[in-house]
């Protein structure tokens, strides 16, 4: 172990939750080709340990093991999988501590998020376990005479999954759980920027009695590891969080296979603020919306709507509560932004405030001199936001806020689906008129009126347009990794027709 990891370890209670391995049929594994790949931690860049980047057979093995697994995992009782569901969930509750401080220092962000999102992330265990015993199929009239018509659900089978750097936990028991509670084996790759949280998770499933070959982790380069998963024709679902890019390409990988994709892609979040609303209130929830995660959020608010009339009342509020916001070392006292996930998302922040000030905006605030390491970037507010701005049109993941005035609904709402994305929107006003108005009008998979905080198991979480294809949690989310087979009995004897 490096010196890092070692004092990481003896951070932890229970040290045994850093694993340095792929997981893959119920054993941790080590790259066949001494391939490996150091971690880092954003906040000092030192490394935190390594990992081991597999090779194609091996990846082949995980596929191998959940194939043969499979057989026994979806003959369970529906019950029989939520009791191994519910132990996990239990044992992630349990070492919620030791998990937020893994990710905290393989991701950045605040203990109090990472504690935060390991609830989180848990509560979808829980929701997916009971989930799965509602998995109900249909009773058909017949038209069909001396014939009983229905359906019932079965599991799609082997489902892979690639999940993203900035909710290292949640992403994966928000898929995870759902295709588990179906009786589908699952294969995980985490991002290789913080994968250490993904397998403290495969440590605790492993405790739960999750049986091997059922939950496996792999590691690697991710274009190799990718067009493995969306090749092998064995995999039956897939399903990735992270940029519209990528999910494109994966879309063609898996062509030939005929995968069930459940992707959730970029976003360009809109967040739309009345004339009727109190400045104030309205500037802290923006300034709430758009620095969660420090901007590395596909929820972060991008685009922020103003009613001409309180434009400059607003812009002044929100400069006031922005400044207030604390930047630094998640681990150390109370931080409301850590850094950013490398140094070329600093670079890339950078070059989207740069190419918005040569376009016209306005720097209010966001002096990087006061950044207190190389991956921080300090809080920016720009104002005279166009769309020809990159800051307009781009996802920009960083905690950069451009703002806009507007005059009319008509106007904001076109200004609102002026992008290719549509996954999440906010609405702020009281006026039932503009919010029903508003609601329908906007192009995206969920819209969220005067709440910041718009997700958890019950939702439905997914957009529209270039922003993916399904949804994740809520009642439909377990039908990801469902087949509906139609059956039909005929009495015995009887001559049916077509």
């Amino acid at each position: 172990m490096t010196t890092l990891s070692t004092a990481l370890v003896k951070r932890l209670e229970d040290p045994r939750l850093f694993r340095q391995y792929a997981y893959v049929n119920g054993k941790w594994t080590h790259g066949e080709g001494g391939r490996e790949e150091a971690v880092y931690d954003p906040a000092t860049s030192e490394a935190i340990g390594h990992i081991p980047l597999l090779e194609a057979n091996q990846i082949i093995a995980a596929v191998d093991a959940a194939e043969a697994a499979f057989v026994h995992w979806r003959a369970l009782r529906a019950d029989e999988r939520c009791e191994r569901l519910l132990a996990w969930y239990d044992l992630i509750q349990a070492n919620r501590e030791d998990l937020a401080t893994i990710m905290t220092l393989e991701q950045g962000k605040p203990l109090p998020d990472a504690r935060g999102e390991v609830e989180y992330g848990a509560s979808f265990v829980r929701w997916f376990a009971e989930e799965g015993k509602r998995t109900y199929g249909e009773t058909i009239p017949s038209h069909i005479p001396n014939a009983s018509l229905g359906t019932i659900k079965e599991p799609v089978g082997i489902a892979a999954m690639i999940t993203p750097w900035n909710f290292p936990l949640a992403m994966i028991t928000r898929k995870a759980a759902a295709a588990l509670a179906a009786g589908c084996p699952v294969i995980v790759k985490p991002a290789n920027e913080t994968p250490f949280t993904a397998l403290a998770l495969a440590e605790l499933a492993e405790r739960a009695g999750i049986p091997e070959g059922i939950f496996n982790v792999v590691l690697g380069e991710p274009a190799e590891v990718s067009k493995i998963l969306c090749g092998e024709p064995r995999i039956r679902a897939l399903s990735f969080t992270g940029s519209t890019r990528v999910g494109r390409l994966l879309i063609e990988q898996s062509a030939n296979t005929v995968k069930r994709l459940s992707l959730e892609l970029g976003g360009n979040a809109p967040f739309i603020v009345g004339p009727d609303m109190d400045p104030k209130e309205a500037a802290y929830a923006a300034v709430a919306a758009k620095f969660q995660t420090a901007g590395q959020d596909c929820l972060a608010a991008n685009r922020i709507l103003v009613h001409e009339s309180i434009h400059d009342e607003f812009v002044a509020q929100f400069t006031e509560r922005m400044a207030a916001l604390t930047v630094g070392n998640g681990l150390h006292g109370e931080v409301d932004l850590g850094p950013l996930i490398h140094r070329q998302a600093v670079e890339k922040a950078a070059a989207v405030v740069d190419d918005a000030i040569s376009k016209g905006a306005t720097l209010i605030a966001g002096d990087q001199s006061q950044a207190p390491g190389d991956n921080f970037f300090m809080p920016v507010l720009l104002t005279g936001v166009t769309p020809k701005m990159k800051v307009w049109r781009e996802e920009n993941f960083a905690p950069v806020a451009g703002i806009t005035a507007y005059s009319s609904d008509d106007e904001v709402i076109d200004m609102a689906n002026d992008t290719e994305y549509g996954l999440a929107a906010y609405i702020y006003t009281h006026d039932i008129r503009r919010i029903w108005k508003l609601m329908r009008a906007l192009e995206y998979g969920m819209v969220s009126v005067n709440s910041v905080k718009m997700t958890g198991p019950p939702v439905p979480f997914g957009g529209v347009k270039q922003s993916g294809l399904g949804r994740e949690g809520g009642a439909t989310g377990i039908d990801e990794y469902l087949e509906t087979k139609y059956y039909c009995l005929g009495a015995l004897g009887s001559v049916s027709g077509s």
